[in-house]
C-alpha cells in the first residue's frame, strides 16, 4: 500500500480549518462547489467533479485537531482508501498534515491525483486566510484528466 501526504500551514486558527473541512458549504469553498451531505461523524459527503466524483464517509472528526473519511464510491483506485486532516498549532500557523491512505499500488492515476490534492489543499490555504478558494471548477488544471 502507498499513500499520499502532504503539509502545509496556514495562518488562519485550528478552528477554521476544522470547519472549511467539516461544513459543506466551507468544503464548497476550497474543494468543489458541487459538495452536499453531512460532514459529521457517521455522516456521508458527495463531491461532484466533471466527469465524476466521490462519495466520503465521515468516519472521525475530533476538532479542531483531526478530520477523517473513508473513501465508499468513486473511481476504483479511491474505494476503502482512508483520507485523513491532522491539525495542530505552531509558531502561529494551523499545520494541516493530509494523508490520503491505502491506495493499492502508485498508479499514473494516483500521480494525478497526489498533484490535484496539492492544489486543492492551496485552495483550502486560501480560503481561510482570504475568504475565497479556487474550488472545481475553477481549481488549477493541471492535465487532460480533470
Amino acid at each position: 500500500m502507498v499513500d499520499i501526504l502532504h503539509r502545509i500551514g496556514v495562518t488562519a486558527s485550528p478552528g477554521d480549518v476544522y470547519s472549511a473541512l467539516t461544513r459543506v458549504e466551507d468544503l464548497a469553498g476550497w474543494w468543489t462547489e458541487d459538495t452536499t451531505g453531512d460532514g459529521d461523524a457517521g455522516g456521508v459527503l458527495q463531491f461532484r467533479f466533471e466527469p465524476g466524483g466521490f462519495d466520503m464517509k465521515v468516519v472521525d472528526v475530533r476538532a479542531p485537531e483531526l478530520v477523517h473519511w473513508e473513501v465508499v464510491d468513486g473511481p476504483e483506485e479511491w474505494i476503502g482508501t482512508q483520507v485523513r486532516f491532522r491539525l495542530s498549532r505552531e509558531d502561529g500557523y494551523t499545520i494541516v498534515l493530509f494523508s490520503h491512505e491505502g491506495w493499492q499500488e502508485p498508479v499514473e492515476f494516483m500521480y494525478h491525483c497526489s498533484t490535484k490534492w496539492a492544489t486543492f489543499l492551496m485552495s483550502l490555504k486560501k480560503l481561510v486566510e482570504t475568504g475565497e478558494g479556487d474550488p472545481a471548477p475553477r481549481d488549477v488544471k493541471i492535465s487532460n484528466w480533470h
